[in-house]
């Protein structure tokens, strides 16, 4: 008579555990992060209650202390409120700069997918020719042409992301437009403004959120680095790049006015990237 011995359970694997939960503690802390640079651009003063502006010479260059946490710049000003408040010129300009190039991208990806095939042609080499561009180059083009400040740098910054969105909704829209529901719709007589709104764009726009939240970190750096040139907001406006412009003169003798912008740019594109790659796994999760 032979005896049949039950397997014991199969252990959860340590390595599939750890790749599934794992990474999520790791999310708290830039999302913290994300939310109070989200506060600080919003409501600056729930954050700081000192003028970003005001001057203070007798004090100009006074290291960190319990009056001055982050210290004073060269004119007295105070480092944490410049910091604070410049969290809205330069995520504002980030934010609004990659708007733009995602809904621009997207008509014209949408455009391009729906098109007879000369003209898709036209426009995917369109795309790929500005994609070969460095991106800042493009920028400093675009800016030296319409001059510096906010709305230029918003408009040269959204305009040399837009291939990037308008490469990735193209390929979205030749997918779509082959799928049986869609030629089943053309089947019934819809128009095409209609069978683009109802069945091709609420299909194509998955990716966008993703790329936008990433690209949000890249148009920061762009950002900053065309306002430490002096082309971004102009002085005294606080915004990042150009108080790292300002400090350089000053890092001999006052290190903290350069550090604590730079760890603001720094901290916060890292944190996009971490919860921007947290989306596009849970993205390819769910297309798989």
């Amino acid at each position: 008579m032979t005896t049949v011995t039950e397997a014991p359970p199969i252990a959860a694997s340590p390595i599939r555990s750890g790749h599934r939960y794992g990474t999520r503690p790791w999310l708290i802390a830039p999302s913290l992060f994300l939310a109070v640079a989200a506060v600080a651009a919003v409501a600056p003063g729930l954050l700081s209650g000192v003028d970003p502006l005001a001057a203070d010479p007798l004090h100009a260059l006074a290291g960190p202390s319990a009056e001055h946490w982050f210290g004073t710049d060269h004119l007295g000003r105070d480092v944490l409120a410049r910091v604070v408040h410049g969290a809205g010129h330069s995520l504002g300009i980030g934010a609004s700069a990659i708007l733009f190039a995602a809904v621009t991208g997207a008509l014209l990806g949408v455009l391009a997918g729906i098109s007879p095939r000369y003209l898709d042609e036209v426009l995917s080499r369109l795309f790929d020719v500005l994609a070969t561009f460095p991106e800042l180059l493009l920028a400093l083009l675009v800016i030296a042409i319409t001059g510096p400040g906010t709305g230029n740098v918003i408009l040269a910054i959204g305009l040399v992301q837009i291939p990037n969105y308008a490469r990735v909704v193209r390929a979205q829209t030749l997918v779509v437009r082959r799928s049986g529901y869609v030629e089943q719709a053309v089947t019934f007589g819809l128009t095409r403004p209609i069978l683009v709104l109802r069945h091709v764009l609420p299909n194509v726009l998955g990716p966008l959120p993703v790329l936008a939240t990433i690209g949000t970190g890249t148009a920061i750096i762009a950002t900053s680095g065309l306002s430490f040139l002096g082309m971004g907001p102009q002085p005294p406006s606080p915004e990042w790049g150009s108080m790292l412009s300002e400090a350089r003169n000053y890092l001999r003798v006052a290190w903290w006015t350069a550090l604590f912008p730079g760890l603001a740019v720094t901290l916060t594109v890292i944190s996009l990237t971490l919860v921007g790659r947290r989306l596009q796994r849970r993205f390819e999760g769910r297309n798989r």
